[in-house]
C-alpha cells in the first residue's frame, strides 16, 4: 500500500490536509451500492476518486478477503460527542478523531448537549468545533423535539430545519407523550424531516438497572422488563399511523431497536406500508446480559443449537469480574435470544443500518456501583471489528456488513424528503470521479483494544483487552485524509 501522495510541503499530508494521489493495488474492495467484491485497484488523485478496476484473472491471483479490504467510509447516524456542556467527556474533536479512527467519515450527532440542540445557536456552536478540530469527518446533528429535552412543548423546529439539521430526536429521553409525538411527526412531516425516537416507557424502567430475567435476577439487580421496548413501540407506530392521515409526509425511524418482540413490531409495520425505519447497535448484536456476571463469549456462542440461551452458571462462561459498569446501557443489553433476531433483522432488512450510540463517559460517572453509572459505550472505535467477528463466526456476509455502515444509513437518510446533508446525496460506494470517501483496513490484522488504542476521551469499553480484527490503516473524507495507522507500512 502506498501513502496519500505527498503534499504541497513535501512531505505526507496531515489530517485534513487534500489526499493528492494514493494508489492501491491488489486489495479487497466492497461496493455495497453495487453489492460486489472482489480483488481489484484503486487511484485517488487531488481527493478525487479517478479510477476503481476491478481484477480478474491471473491479475486476481492471491487476492482475497482476508487482507487489506476497501470500502465506503462510514456514516454513523447516531452518536454522542458531548460538546457543548460536557467536554470532560468527550468534545466534537476527539469524536472526530475516533469517528475516523473507526473507520467512519460522517456522523450524526444526538441532542442531548448542554445546552440541549434546541435552536440554532446550539448547532452552530457544534459546526464551528468541526471546524476547528481540523478534522474533515462530516458532523452533522439532530435537533431536539422538545424544548430542552423535557418533553412539555416542541422546539424551534421551524429555526433548526432552517439552519440545517437531519431531523429531531430527544434521544436519552423518549418522546414523552403521545399527544407530543403526533404533534412532532405532523411538523416535522411538513418540514420534510424525521421524528427519531428512543422508544423506552418510563414507567417500566424508573429505578431499573439491567434486562429484566435470568441474569438480573442471580445479581440481585432490578429488572427491566422487554415491555418497555415494546410498549414504546407500538405507541409510536399507532401515532405515526395516525399522523400520516394528516401528513403523508411523516417519517419516523426507531433507533437502537433491541428486543425481538420491537423488532417484530417494526417488521410488520413496514411490511404494511408505514413509513418506518429502525437500526441496531454493535453491543446488541453481540453482546448479552451474561457479560455482567463475567461471561465474555460473543452473543451467537451463547446460544443452544435449539436457539434458547445457555447457561452461564452451568456451563463455566463466566472468566471476568461481575459489574463491570462499561456495559450498563440504554436499552439494557438483552439475552441471547434477542441479539439474534437483532442479528435477523439487519438481514432481512428490517433494520436498515448499525448504529454506534457512541457514549463517552469519565471516570467519574462510571466508577460508581453498577446500577449508579451512567449509560454507554464508547463504542465508535470498535463497531467494524465487532462487526467483523461475525463475518469471521459466518453470521454476516462481508458486504451486508458494509452495507449496514455505509449505504444502509445513507439509504434512511435519502429515503427522508428533505436531503439537508451532503452525506444524503453521498454514494457510499466505490463511485468513479466521486470525492474519495474511503476507508482502507486490514481484514485479519487484529489490534487490541486498550486505553491508549482508543482516541475518544471515553475509555468506558467493555471490549478493553480484547483484540479485534480489522485494524484501520487509512480513512479519507471528502479527499482529506482524517486518519491514518502510523504502523501501516509505506508500500507492498
Amino acid at each position: 500500500m502506498s501513502e496519500p501522495g505527498a503534499s504541497r510541503n513535501g512531505v505526507g499530508p496531515s489530517v485534513g490536509e487534500l489526499v493528492e494521489r494514493f494508489e492501491l493495488e491488489k486489495a479487497w474492495l466492497v461496493d455495497p451500492i453495487s453489492g460486489r467484491e472482489g480483488p481489484g485497484e484503486i487511484v485517488v488523485v487531488d481527493g478525487i476518486l479517478e479510477s476503481v478496476n476491478w481484477l480478474e484473472g491471473a491479475e486476481a491471483d492471491g487476492v482475497t478477503d482476508k487482507g487489506v479490504v476497501v470500502a465506503p467510509g462510514f456514516f454513523d447516524l447516531h452518536a454522542h460527542f458531548r460538546e457543548p456542556g460536557f467536554e470532560d467527556a468527550e468534545t466534537v474533536a476527539s469524536g472526530s478523531s475516533a469517528a475516523a479512527h473507526g473507520g467512519y467519515t460522517s456522523v450524526a450527532l444526538m441532542p442531548n448537549t448542554q445546552p440541549a440542540l434546541d435552536e440554532p445557536g446550539a448547532l452552530e456552536r457544534i459546526r464551528l468545533a468541526s471546524r476547528a478540530s481540523g478534522s474533515p469527518v462530516e458532523i452533522l446533528a439532530f435537533g431536539a423535539v422538545s424544548a430542552n429535552r423535557a418533553g412539555e412543548t416542541l422546539s424551534a423546529m421551524g429555526e433548526l430545519a432552517d439552519a440545517g439539521v437531519l431531523g429531531y430526536s430527544d434521544d436519552g429521553a423518549p418522546v414523552r407523550t403521545g399527544k407530543l409525538m403526533r404533534s412532532a411527526l405532523l411538523y416535522a412531516g411538513m418540514l420534510g424531516l424525521p421524528i427519531v425516537e428512543h422508544a423506552e416507557d418510563l414507567e417500566f424502567t424508573s429505578g431499573a438497572e439491567a434486562h429484566e430475567g435470568y441474569v438480573a435476577s442471580i445479581m440481585g439487580l432490578a429488572g427491566w422488563p422487554s415491555a418497555a421496548e415494546v410498549n414504546a413501540v407500538s405507541r409510536d407506530l399507532a401515532v405515526l399511523a395516525d399522523a400520516i392521515k394528516d401528513e403523508p409526509r411523516a417519517r419516523l425511524h426507531i433507533t437502537h431497536v433491541s428486543t425481538a418482540e420491537a423488532l417484530d413490531l417494526v417488521r410488520r409495520a413496514k411490511a404494511a406500508g408505514l413509513p418506518v425505519t429502525c437500526d441496531v447497535t454493535p453491543h446488541h448484536l453481540a453482546l448479552t446480559d451474561e457479560w455482567i456476571a463475567g461471561a465474555r463469549r460473543w452473543a451467537w456462542d451463547a446460544l443452544n443449537q435449539d436457539g434458547t440461551s445457555r447457561d452461564p452458571w452451568a456451563d463455566s462462561a463466566l472468566t471476568a469480574g461481575p459489574y463491570n459498569t462499561s456495559l450498563r446501557v440504554n436499552p439494557p443489553l438483552s439475552t441471547p435470544v434477542d441479539a439474534a433476531a437483532c442479528l435477523a433483522a439487519l438481514l432481512d432488512g428490517t433494520a436498515s443500518a448499525v448504529v454506534t450510540d457512541h457514549a463517552p463517559h469519565t471516570v467519574v460517572d462510571k466508577e460508581v456501583e453498577f446500577g449508579k453509572a451512567a449509560n454507554g459505550i464508547s463504542g465508535i472505535e470498535t463497531a467494524l471489528g465487532v462487526l467483523l467477528e461475525l463475518v469471521d463466526a459466518g453470521k454476516l456476509p462481508l458486504v451486508r456488513a458494509i452495507a449496514a455502515l455505509t449505504t444502509g444509513p445513507a439509504s434512511v437518510v435519502a429515503g427522508w424528503p428533505a436531503r439537508t446533508a451532503t452525506a444524503a446525496a453521498r454514494a457510499r460506494g466505490l463511485v468513479e470521479g466521486a470525492s474519495a470517501d474511503l476507508v482502507v483496513f486490514d481484514r485479519t490484522d487484529r489490534w487490541k483494544v486498550t486505553e491508549e488504542s482508543l482516541r475518544s476521551k471515553g475509555k468506558n469499553s467493555p471490549l478493553l483487552g480484547r483484540e479485534l480484527p480489522g485494524r484501520v490503516l487509512l480513512t479519507i473524507a471528502a479527499g482529506r485524509l482524517a486518519y491514518q495507522d502510523a504502523e501501516a507500512d509505506d508500500a507492498e
